[in-house]
């Protein structure tokens, strides 16, 4: 791991971070979110404090990860799992184990929370993140189905089914 002389710190976002933590998500995500919903989004989740941490990873003074996690209860594993629900550490900053240490933070929260597993859905084109999340121990065990929801495309039950 390459720190380049520069200590990274982990912590808490809070209301003062939602600028950067905005600019960090478009990036992961190629594309110009709402604002005005992305700060409302935000604001819900540190209200919900016991539901989500958003992490932030500093190096030289500068917010250049995050790593979002939400805690839940599911009936299918009996008790309580983390799933990461956005994780990027910009790209020039990759490689010197700022996202390592984001993941085990995010670890650490969730056996905090009483999570019996950690859990990240990622998109097919994120080859680096897939091998990133598999060295670091996770295996992939899921696929992850989507549906945009508009009125066009409720499904209506199949006779056959």
């Amino acid at each position: 791991m390459d720190l380049q002389n520069s200590k990274i710190a982990i912590r808490r976002a809070g209301a003062a971070d939602c600028a950067v933590i905005y600019r960090l998500i478009c990036a992961l995500e190629d594309e110009t979110l709402p604002q005005a919903r992305f700060e409302a989004v935000f604001a819900r989740q540190l209200a919900e404090a016991d539901r989500y941490v958003c992490l932030l990873g500093e190096q030289g003074g500068q917010t250049v990860g995050i790593l979002n996690l939400r805690f839940e209860d599911q009936l299918h594993h009996a008790g309580r799992i983390a799933e990461i629900m956005e994780f990027v550490v910009e790209e020039k900053h990759r490689g010197r184990g700022i996202g390592r240490l984001l993941l085990c933070e995010a670890c650490r929260c969730a056996i905090g929370f009483g999570c019996t597993q950690l859990e990240a859905a990622c998109s097919r084109h994120r080859t680096d993140a897939h091998r990133f999340y598999q060295s670091a121990g996770m295996c992939d065990s899921h696929q992850k189905f989507v549906l945009a929801l508009t009125e066009s495309n409720i499904l209506l039950p199949d006779a056959g089914e």
